[in-house]
């Protein structure tokens, strides 16, 4: 019972931790804005750098979701709607999700193991004797990056899956389905309300990603265990935290009435 009730204990402990880092980082984010250059370079790190893995997912995903959709619907003898299918669970699910999860892996991981170097080679401590936060010269950039290339590499992922590799190039160029109804079908169907669904998620998965990122390596072990641990829990919870955040999310947007 003791051992039970000092897990939990701890646990708060971190919740409350990371929750006072998530409000220093918020406050310390406006003096960060004021150096652009510090902001352009972490996107092009976190957001232009892993743009090669979400093109190429996005492609392949596209394509097996074309071929699959077909499979199906060609059953009911509605292959004409393979375009609206694709483009809807594109853009309600897979590219939000799928997205943060390879942003996980690829910038949220380097995200933690640059900050967990920086903690393990005394930088941080260096910064902080010379006068200079932390926080607005290391970390703020970063999550504010973060928050911002994880919408775009979602919206490149959705158009890639959509309309350019993905479910066209299976649908229509390998399997026949008429290229008018499929792009008729998708404006049909697919409504702003099912964009901004997407954009939400992608903006509330960047912003948590790029927080337990942060975090993690901010306040990891100043050893090589310690950053490879962080790195770790990083991908860990970030991958468990997307899932959760995505069903709650999806049945706040979509209520059964």
């Amino acid at each position: 019972m003791k051992k039970a009730i000092d897990i939990l204990a701890e646990f708060l402990r971190g919740v409350g931790q990371a929750q006072y880092f998530l409000a220093a980082t918020l406050a310390a984010t406006p003096r960060a804005l004021a150096k652009p250059h510090l902001i352009a370079q972490q996107i092009y790190s976190v957001g232009v750098l892993s743009m090669v893995i979400t093109v190429i997912s996005g492609m392949f995903i596209g394509m097996v979701l074309g071929l699959q959709g077909y499979r199906t619907l060609v059953g009911f003898g509605a292959e004409e709607s393979l375009g609206v299918f694709v483009a809807l669970v594109v853009v309600r699910e897979l590219g939000p999700v799928v997205t943060a999860l390879l942003f996980a892996g690829r910038a949220g991981s380097a995200l933690t193991a640059e900050i967990g170097l920086m903690r393990a080679t005394d930088q941080l401590s260096a910064m902080e004797m010379m006068a200079v936060d932390p926080m607005q010269r290391v970390v703020a950039p970063r999550f504010f990056a973060g928050f911002v290339a994880m919408p775009l590499l979602a919206a490149i992922f959705c158009v890639m899956a959509i309309g350019i590799a993905g479910g066209y190039a299976i649908g229509v160029e390998l399997l026949g389905v008429d290229a008018g109804s499929y792009w008729s079908q998708i404006r049909a169907q697919v409504e702003m309300d099912d964009i901004w669904n997407g954009v939400v998620k992608s903006l509330v998965f960047g912003a948590v990603v790029s927080w337990i990122a942060v975090f993690q390596g901010y306040h990891a072990a100043p050893n090589s265990e310690g950053v490879s641990r962080a790195t770790r829990n990083t991908v860990v919870m970030s991958s468990l935290a997307i899932l959760a955040l995505d069903f709650v999310l999806t049945a706040f947007m979509f209520k059964i009435d």
